[in-house]
């Protein structure tokens, strides 16, 4: 009679989605997680970060603060077969279920000593800038404008963005807001144009509409692309939509795969891509994993319902622009709500650390 020794689950990508499922699961089965970096990052604390080290000091934890059950490997997943994850650094790591959490790509540093260098740098630029130009008018681009201008508002920011109006993921009122409270506090916004990053001559910079921006730096807020590339050539390259995202039923299983799970901004749900709805679909997997991992059967799954519509966009610490359900707000009614502590301490206790 042999005993029953526990699964191996593999987790894919350390992100909100990825190291919240793996602290649900670390006390039910063997879980390895990839990452290719050694700390996990509240990503929407980023821009603050930039400006108020103190928030890089709570937004970056060590996996093994909170993982302790977790087999943590610093590397890149590589290519996945029926059974295994392969990775850069040549682990070949087994599976019984598999989770894919690789959100987005960036290019983040190992450790978390190397993270919040990488934030000082980033505040010592900004400060030794009297103008700063900021490209792209997506909510990245918003807030970091927004943080900037509330702690040093004496710098001249500059802000372009290629679309016809800013935030454009929301509606035009949110939009509207934005742009006046930007506009209030100085900044110069300029719409329906790009920028060439070659300056024409000492911090002198082009815009596709002929106008000249003097920065003495710059920052992109473009948005990242995809983290689906590594899976085009592994059994998963079929399941891959147009926009590489990967198809999820659902019980966000990837399409014809029982045994493989995908959470994040991965998936293709019909829903924006925010940190929030990332962590419902962990804890809505960890759930249905912990089911199939005691033996249950695959009818009492839970079924996930997309999100509904919430946007929350900073404007410095007091204010913010929030779309509910259609239903616009703006000032420091929605502020209240995200821009004091941008949920830091209410996500630093869901995984398990102090707030």
């Amino acid at each position: 009679m042999h005993s029953k020794s526990p699964k191996n689950v593999v987790v894919v990508g350390g992100g909100i989605a990825g190291a919240l499922l793996a602290k649900n699961l670390q006390d039910h089965a063997n879980v390895t997680l990839i990452d290719p970096k050694e700390y996990f990052e509240i990503i929407w604390a980023s821009l603050r970060s930039m400006v108020d080290l103190s928030f890089a000091e709570r937004s970056l934890v060590n996996y093994s603060d909170f993982l302790s059950q977790v087999k943590l490997i610093t590397s890149y997943a590589t290519h996945i077969t029926e059974s295994e994850v392969l990775t850069a650094r040549g682990d070949r790591v087994p599976y019984d279920y598999l989770v894919i959490a690789t959100g987005h790509v960036y290019s983040d540093p190992v450790t978390r000593a190397e993270g919040l260098s990488k934030y000082q740098e980033e505040l010592n630029k900004i400060k030794s800038s009297s103008s700063i130009m900021i490209i792209g008018g997506g909510p990245s681009g918003v807030e970091l404008a927004g943080e900037i201008v509330n702690e040093f508002p004496d710098k001249k920011i500059t802000l372009v963005h290629r679309g016809p109006r800013l935030l454009q993921f929301i509606g035009s009122k949110a939009s509207q807001k934005a742009l006046e409270w930007l506009t209030s506090k100085k900044v110069e916004v300029i719409l329906d144009q790009s920028v060439d990053l070659t300056p024409t001559s000492e911090g002198a910079y082009q815009t596709s509409g002929g106008e000249t921006i003097v920065a003495d730096q710059y920052f992109s807020c473009t948005g990242s692309q995809s983290g689906s590339s590594w899976l085009k050539d592994t059994i998963l390259m079929d399941n891959l939509d147009m926009k590489g995202k990967l198809v999820v039923d659902k019980h966000l299983r990837v399409e014809g795969h029982r045994s493989i799970f995908a959470i994040g901004d991965i998936t293709n749900l019909p829903e924006l891509k925010q940190g929030y709805l990332a962590m419902r679909h962990a804890e809505l997997t960890a759930k249905n994993l912990r089911l199939l991992l005691g033996g249950g059967s695959e009818e009492k799954m839970t079924v996930y319902k997309p999100g509904r519509p919430i946007a929350f966009v900073s404007l410095g610490k007091k204010d913010a622009v929030a779309e509910i359900n259609g239903f616009t707000m703006s000032g420091c009614f929605p502020g209240l709500i995200k821009s004091g502590d941008l949920f830091v301490g209410k996500t630093r206790k869901t995984y398990g650390l102090n707030s």
